[in-house]
């Protein structure tokens, strides 16, 4: 059975004081949900206060993004080797957000999920389509497209190390949310991908994440989908309460 894992975007928001509060909160109960994956990605800046709030408990923690160079002239950029100095375990790839905002392609996601990988992070790698998309009929033209180019080149050893988080770009912090039958949907097909890509095992042991605008709310009936193993939140990951209502939601 596929650990659920719960993972928490807090994006460009907080101060300090705030990320060491709210993570120390989420530290605190981390334990009583064993069975949980549980980990949150803070602002770089703030990745090493995370690391002092958690320490001793079992909430990780992770960055939002990094560089896919080792090491150079690379100014405003981070490397895989930092994160691992801040202790870091996971990094969020290829989020709509980056793709659609800031402009990177399949092709500069691919990069950085292969450095994550020889590095010993645990990529994040996020597909979804937009609404104009969905509506078009494309969305699992799109999401198959989005695999194959920020997946490409991924021996089946290397794709059990990686977590897939479906995101309709729609339901991103727009308080819409698919319905769990449209999540299940999609989820579905990227199980068929990488049963056709590698085989069934690969495909049993990769986890998918549902994230758009998930709350404790709506998180149960999510999560009770076969292939949903788990989501990315964002906005109401920077709320404890919010956040652990989800990660209870996960909890069998």
């Amino acid at each position: 059975m596929r650990r659920p894992f719960i993972a928490g975007n807090w994006k460009m928001n907080l101060d300090r004081a705030a990320v060491v509060e709210l993570a120390k909160a989420l530290a605190e109960k981390a334990a009583s949900f064993a069975d949980v994956e549980i980990a949150v990605f803070p602002p770089s800046v703030y990745i090493d206060a995370v690391r002092e709030a958690a320490a001793g408990t079992p909430l990780g923690y992770g960055a939002q993004n990094f560089y896919h160079e080792a090491n150079g002239a690379f100014t405003g950029e981070i490397s895989a080797a930092m994160l691992l100095d801040l202790g870091c375990d996971y990094v969020i790839l290829g989020h709509s957000e980056r793709r659609h905002i800031l402009g990177e392609t399949d092709a500069d996601v691919n990069k950085k999920v292969h450095a994550a990988l020889a590095a010993g992070l645990v990529p994040i790698v996020c597909v979804g389509e937009l609404l104009s998309e969905r509506e078009a009929g494309q969305t699992n033209e799109v999401i198959r497209a989005q695999f194959d180019g920020s997946l490409a080149g991924l021996s089946a050893e290397q794709m059990t190390g990686v977590v897939i988080a479906y995101e309709p770009v729609w339901a991103i912090g727009t308080g819409r949310v698919a319905t769990p039958e449209q999540a299940e949907e999609v989820h579905r097909e990227l199980r068929k991908l990488l049963t056709d890509r590698y085989n069934g095992h690969v495909a049993e042991s990769v986890r998918i994440q549902y994230g758009g605008s998930v709350k404790a709310s709506n998180a149960a009936e999510l999560l009770a989908k076969e292939n949903v193993d788990g989501a990315l939140v964002g906005g109401a990951s920077l709320k404890a309460d919010e956040f652990l209502g989800i990660v209870a939601a996960a909890h069998r």
